[in-house]
């Protein structure tokens, strides 16, 4: 009896956890970094092993975070790369057509691949998304992620944001992503592009990693210039943490465990989860 009664309480506080799902590419499962097999026992890969590999990526960084602040949420993933919500939503609703708690979500990284900036397809995709998910659970919280500026698309000659500043990629995104919140009439826009911004003209990270990294500064970028750096999707994680959990992201303090566990001085750490805190603080609902 006494085995059954623990087991009927393990399964009562299963039950009462909050479902999030994580919906993206390789931005959201840490392509190029530590982060992409991070912990992955820890989460829900709703795609299974591939080739005897499961990711946990920035949703496991996440669910690390509340797990340290005390809150029980069961998070899972769904993520394919390089696609954005048309996929999703095309091609994977038979396991994502279930009622969720919360839902994470962001498109392809320029808004659209064959039409870079234009946010038409991320408009239609992410109502359709919304839809779905709100025909399981009405009360469902949807947060779209907007993205950051990627350094190949605005530094090389012939890409779609060459010869602008380094932050105007991120500000178009954010501003289609805002659209597609309103459409969608979803939860809010979780300003991670922003945020990467912000990094940048307070002088914490490097503008252009094609001139090296100078002492003192964090790279967000990996190796391509395209996805990030484990500080990059630590970033992610700690805007996810706090539009979703409504805590402030200096609340997990210094001796936070992901960046602990990714070698980050503890100065970094602090100088990131403080970047978080005043976007979070700057933004409106919609990521503004």
């Amino acid at each position: 009896m006494k085995g059954v009664s623990i087991a009927l309480l393990l399964f009562a506080l299963s039950a009462g956890a909050k479902t999030v799902l994580f919906v993206g590419n390789s931005f959201t499962y840490g392509e190029n970094s530590p982060a992409h097999y991070y912990k992955p026992d820890t989460v829900t890969d709703l795609n299974g092993p591939i080739n005897g590999k499961s990711v946990g990526g920035a949703p496991a960084f996440f669910k690390a975070m509340t797990k340290e602040a005390g809150l029980d949420y069961d998070v899972s993933l769904e993520t394919a790369p390089g696609k954005g919500l048309d996929f999703h939503f095309s091609e994977k609703r038979d396991i994502l057509n279930r009622s969720w708690d919360i839902v994470v979500m962001h498109g392809f990284s320029t808004l659209d691949y064959q039409h870079p900036g234009d946010p038409a397809l991320l408009i239609k995709s992410a109502t359709q998304m919304a839809d779905l998910f709100r025909s399981k659970n009405p009360k469902v919280e949807i947060w779209l992620t907007a993205t950051w500026s990627r350094a190949d698309q605005t530094y090389p000659a012939g890409t779609p944001w060459h010869g602008k500043p380094i932050q105007q990629m991120a500000i178009d995104v954010s501003a289609g992503y805002v659209q597609a919140a309103k459409a969608a009439q979803v939860t809010g826009v979780i300003p991670l592009g922003l945020a990467w911004n912000r990094a940048i003209s307070t002088g914490i990270a490097v503008d252009n990693p094609y001139n090296g990294i100078p002492v003192g500064k964090i790279n967000l970028w990996s190796w391509d210039n395209y996805h990030a750096s484990a500080y990059g999707y630590y970033l992610e994680a700690l805007m996810a943490f706090g539009r979703v959990t409504r805590k402030d992201p200096l609340s997990l303090g210094d001796n936070e465990t992901v960046a602990e566990d990714m070698g980050f001085a503890k100065s970094q750490t602090h100088a990131l989860q403080q970047i978080a805190h005043d976007q979070l603080s700057t933004s409106n609902q919609l990521g503004q």
